[in-house]
């Protein structure tokens, strides 16, 4: 659960070792009228599912190294596995010619309101236009479910095209959060170099 602040204006100084992230959460309170996702030859979704560890971690770092994402490599196993088995979620790889180059997850656990827990696409395929049927995909497949609420939250570490992505799908921001961390690449789950808009404080 977040705690609220009520702090004065200015600067605070945190300590070593620790990170803030300012997020951004946007909601959804009704399907929009949208075409059906149309994907090129040799693409298409793939469940994955408790015995995806490694394919689900790999795409997890190849998409997310840059951006910060750390919470499922800091994960045990049995707890990753009992996730992806968790038929209340619904964690997809995007498949393009044998290759995994996307993931899109979808947290069904408080209904009635379903979570875009992660969405995103690997380095070698941004800006070709895949982002939006895989979007599509995700307003679909959430609305199949008796939800009255669909959210997302992104933040500053992500690419700085994904605030106005969201909102061009149809979310809308509801409320800003300030996130505070260790940083995984000082407790060894990324590597130093990962995220190099982060400053690094060793």
């Amino acid at each position: 659960m977040s705690n609220s602040l009520d702090l004065p204006n200015g600067y605070y100084e945190l300590p070593k070792g620790k990170l803030a992230n300012v997020v951004t959460c946007l909601e959804m309170l009704a399907k929009p009228k949208t075409e059906s996702p149309t994907w090129p030859d040799g693409f298409g979704l793939r469940r994955l599912t408790g015995n995806d560890l490694t394919l689900f971690r790999t795409l997890f770092r190849d998409i997310g190294q840059d951006l910060m994402w750390f919470s499922r490599l800091i994960m045990s196993d049995e707890k990753l596995a009992g996730i992806l088995s968790n038929p209340d979620v619904e964690s997809y790889a995007l498949i393009g010619n044998g290759e995994a180059l996307g993931l899109m997850e979808l947290n069904f656990e408080d209904m009635p309101n379903c979570e875009l827990s992660f969405f995103g696409l690997t380095a070698s395929i941004v800006g070709q236009g895949l982002g939006r049927p895989l979007m599509l995909e995700a307003i679909s497949r959430a609305w199949e479910r008796p939800i009255n609420r669909f959210w997302v939250h992104t933040c500053h570490y992500d690419h700085p095209r994904a605030l106005p992505f969201y909102k061009k799908s149809g979310f809308e921001p509801y409320a800003l959060m300030v996130e505070v961390h260790d940083d995984p690449r000082l407790l060894g789950k990324m590597p130093l170099s990962a995220s190099p808009h982060v400053a690094l404080l060793t």
